[in-house]
């Protein structure tokens, strides 16, 4: 602190010099030019010392008085000023204009007096001493003095008068400081006490604020007003249009101007990529021209609500109060949710029934309490996606692509696929274009049952929406709808026939191939399978094979000799076409290895 402030004390004496009585000439007394002055111009040279000071004491501080002092100490007598020390926060901090020479034992000297006058010794002057500039009742300095000659009691007197002098300056000049120290003081204390007074009104503001919107949101959810009343709440206290999409990200609700028509097909790549970068940051999240927070009571995303903020002109308080809608959103999402889980699990059960087979009374009483028609006609539909396994989320998917085609239907899961029991035929398109939206892939089969006059009869079409899916996964095309009515020669080749008898037909035609393969490990009947599945056409069957026509042509000739059948005999032609069909739809590659 001592060193800090000391600098200040200090400051340029010699602009400030210029303020005191100079002679004619511009020129200061005698007594700054030279060591001593005559014994009658002394008093003289004191009393204009004096009278500077008094006239300059209000704009001198610390320092430039003890400079000014230790400057005219010659006009008290034959003295010479060795030093100064000035008392800042508790110490003693020299003055610039101490001598060099001297200044360490000086300086060692004047501290061990703890604040007394008395003597110093300096080498070649006889006598020298601290004098003590005390005021106000404290010491605010020292002036040490020496002399080549011992002084006079006149002298003695005078160097006496000009210390009380100096002091009497310093005790004014320190009360001038302390006075704005404190006016300084009490100014930033204004200051301070008027940003917090500012600061405390913005916080009773803001603590009003959000107690009312959040006690707005907690009503309007209380009332059980829905995702509606809460962007109709949110767009009031914005003035931003406010939506609540579900996670996938279709819209549910919206309040406000500008909403599209028909609002935008969601990605469901660009969807998901968008939840997880929203959830690992903490409160709303910008996104484009959105003001983003995620609905998710227990870590679990039901939905998102927004603000459509195109301009950016968004503040705290619109963030507050999209994060109270979304928290009073919760629950309502949350309540809705258990409820469709209720209905859903309920709708799984009277599903399972039906596919296991129960009497008609009872199908038709609980379908009835779930709210679905068993008396229409139905088919059985039969789900599988590649990349999707057969759980919960993935049957909830399938409900909202049938939805949105307009079917209505029970629905349950196996471990491998889901199953709709639905009171239309589906279109041949329409769910398995809905599906690969939902799942951003087209990698998903569909199987569809015939006709199902009754609820006695959905078993069996079950066996058929299987038979239809797992021919539709083995056909060239891989994916999309396959109906059962549509399969022609796979419909006796369904579930119930003599698969021995099958086996032995394999074996007959494809035996040999089948022992090939298996030993040299080709692929001589599959080649063969695609021959026939592309009509003989040698251009598209290498390409489905993605193999060079001469080698699709080599191959073939490889079946002839190997068989010992000639594909372009008529019988054997639709022998060995019937036979590959058999393979690898009823028995599989595998079963017909293991003959």
């Amino acid at each position: 602190m001592a060193s800090s402030r000391a600098p200040n004390l200090y400051r340029r004496r010699c602009d400030r010099e210029s303020s005191l009585p100079r002679h004619s000439g511009g020129r200061l007394p005698m007594a700054a030019r030279r060591g001593s002055l005559p014994a009658d111009r002394v008093p003289h040279e004191l009393m204009v010392f004096s009278s500077a000071l008094l006239d300059t004491v209000d704009t001198l501080d610390e320092g430039e008085i003890l400079s000014l002092a230790m400057d005219h100490v010659a006009a008290a007598g034959p003295y010479g000023a060795e030093a100064g020390y000035l008392e800042v926060d508790g110490a003693l901090v020299p003055s610039p204009k101490n001598g060099q020479v001297h200044a360490v034992a000086v300086d060692r000297r004047v501290r061990e007096l703890t604040g007394e006058d008395g003597p110093v010794s300096v080498p070649g002057r006889p006598w020298g001493r601290a004098l003590g500039l005390r005021g106000f009742g404290r010491l605010h300095g020292y002036l040490v003095v020496t002399s080549r000659s011992r002084p006079t009691d006149a002298e003695r007197s005078l160097l006496a008068t000009l210390v009380r002098h100096t002091a009497a300056a310093l005790s004014v000049a320190f009360a001038h400081r302390l006075r704005r120290e404190d006016a300084l003081e009490l100014h930033r204390l204004r200051e301070e006490r008027t940003a917090l007074q500012g600061q405390l009104i913005s916080v009773v503001a803001e603590m009003g604020y959000q107690r009312s919107v959040h006690a707005l949101m907690a009503d309007v959810a209380a009332s059980g007003g829905g995702e509606e009343a809460i962007t109709r709440v949110l767009h009031g206290l914005t003035g931003l249009p406010a939506l609540v999409e579900d996670r996938f990200g279709r819209l549910r609700s919206w309040t406000g101007p500008d909403r599209p028509d028909p609002y935008p097909e969601p990605d469901p790549v660009r969807q998901d990529e968008m939840l997880h970068a929203v959830g690992r940051q903490a409160g709303p999240v910008r996104v484009k021209d959105r003001l983003v927070t995620l609905v998710r009571p227990h870590g679990e995303i039901l939905g998102v609500l927004a603000l459509v903020d195109v301009r950016g002109k968004a503040d705290e308080h619109t963030l507050r109060a999209l994060e109270d809608g979304a928290a009073s959103l919760a629950p309502e999402l949350a309540h809705l949710r258990n409820l469709a889980e209720l209905e859903s699990r309920l709708h799984r059960e009277v599903a399972d029934d039906l596919l296991a087979g129960t009497d008609e009374a009872s199908a038709y009483a609980r379908s009835e309490a779930v709210g679905h028609d068993l008396h229409r006609r139905h088919y059985v539909v039969v789900v599988q996606w590649s990349n999707r396994t057969a759980d919960g989320p993935f049957e909830q998917t399938v409900s909202r692509a049938a939805s949105a085609v307009g079917m209505h239907s029970l629905l349950t899961r196996r471990a491998d696929h889901v199953v709709l029991i639905a009171d239309d035929r589906p279109h041949a398109r329409a769910l398995y274009e809905a599906l690969a939206r939902e799942t951003g892939t087209r990698s998903g089969t569909i199987g569809v049952s015939s006709l199902c006059d009754s609820p006695d009869d959905i078993p069996h079409r079950y066996e058929e929406a299987q038979r239809a899916l797992e021919v539709g996964r083995h056909s060239r095309e891989h994916y999309g709808t396959t109906f059962f009515d549509e399969l022609g020669l796979y419909r006796i080749l369904g579930p119930g026939n003599d698969y021995r008898e099958l086996e032995t037909f394999v074996h007959e035609w494809l035996g040999q191939l089948i022992d090939y393969d298996s030993l040299h490990h080709t692929a001589l009947v599959e080649t063969l399978s695609q021959y026939f599945d592309c009509g003989g056409n040698y251009d598209e069957t290498a390409e489905s094979l993605a193999i060079h026509r001469s080698t699709l042509r080599y191959r073939l000739q490889r079946i002839r000799n190997i068989s010992g059948n000639d594909l372009a005999n008529v019988e054997s032609r639709l022998n060995l076409q019937v036979a590959t069909r058999v393979w690898k739809i009823v028995l599989g590659e595998q079963a017909g290895r293991r003959r």
